[in-house]
């Protein structure tokens, strides 16, 4: 009863929205059909990329999701070759974006996320043997095999575990940095968990790693990830000039802000197998009135109301 209440009253925010955007809007130019999506292979920022394309293809756009390294994405916008990243991590990519910067390449839409962190991670049973900080890490050295886990080449995190081990901070001189992508550190993660392992590893939240795993994040690592265990924020980049012409799917992507929760539960569907359009979908489905501010203001590509075509290309 309460479901069928709710989407009575989203449909007839449709129909108020739809009379009063009739008419009203531009199309926007047939060479913004195509957006260029940039996924470091992620699993948040591929699930929300599955959210945008899903709202953006309703919209009577192709998202074109580009599945490129942190490094490469960004190159990639600096020479046009990628219009939008939702996952710029801050403050942890703040040196890739000060250069971007600099070269007036990108443009900040939006911050998408707040409460996010990011930093060192050990099992919690590892933490009850005394490893709760950065400086602990030493204590269980032999255990840890002088190894850190952490994620796909180049990545922004990956240099700062390198730049702390070359400065022999917190003792970490001749320790190596694992680099790998985010299934096969968590894989080394629970395998660890099995025979209850010593293993460190790059942690971050949202992610279902926080309920699968019981998590310590360390504390002590503020010069390297930030204070509070690597606060983050997140957000939405376009190249410079893509907003300009471009303007109503940058109002879209402006809108366009997630949550914690909202997060975690589209990356847990996306790790148990499940297509990050058809999660984005079934979770919309689901909480229908979350696309109502994302679509104020904004039309189809052919200047039609927005909120009315990606209702209908849902089922609401």
């Amino acid at each position: 009863m309460k479901t069928a209440c709710r989407t009575r009253r989203l449909l007839a925010s449709i129909m108020l929205s739809a009379f009063a955007a009739s008419g009203a809007m531009a199309a926007e130019p047939a060479a913004c059909k195509t957006i260029r999506l940039s996924d470091p292979d992620w699993t948040d920022i591929t699930a929300t990329n599955g959210v945008a394309s899903v709202v953006l293809e309703a919209l009577g756009y192709t998202a074109d999701v580009k599945t490129l390294s942190v490094p490469i994405g960004y190159q990639s916008m600096k020479n046009g070759e990628i219009d939008v990243f939702l996952g710029n991590w801050m403050p942890a990519q703040k040196a890739f974006v000060d250069d971007l910067t600099s070269a007036k390449a990108i443009e900040v839409v939006t911050k998408n996320l707040e409460g996010a962190k990011f930093t060192l991670a050990v099992p919690s049973y590892v933490a009850d043997k005394g490893v709760k900080d950065f400086a602990d890490l030493q204590k269980l050295a032999d255990g840890f095999d002088k190894k850190i886990y952490g994620i796909e080449p180049g990545a922004p995190a990956n240099a700062n575990i390198q730049k702390m081990i070359d400065a022999n901070d917190f003792g970490l001189k001749g320790w190596e940095l694992v680099e790998s992508g985010e299934q096969a550190m968590l894989a080394q993660v629970e395998r660890a968990g099995r025979d209850k392992g010593d293993i460190v590893f790059l942690a971050w939240a949202p992610h279902p790693m926080n309920s699968k795993f019981k998590l310590t994040y360390l504390s002590g690592g503020d010069a390297y990830f930030g204070p509070n265990f690597g606060g983050a924020e997140v957000y939405t980049l376009a190249r410079t000039g893509w907003s300009t012409t471009c303007p109503n799917a940058a109002t879209l992507l402006k809108n366009m802000t997630f949550e914690i929760g909202m997060e975690n539960e589209l990356m847990g569907a996306i790790l148990g197998g499940e297509d990050a359009k058809a999660a984005a979908k079934t979770w919309l489905r689901a909480h229908p009135k979350t696309i109502e501010p994302w679509l104020a203001g904004v039309s189809t590509l052919d200047g039609k109301p927005g909120l009315a075509a990606v209702a209908k290309s849902l089922g609401l």
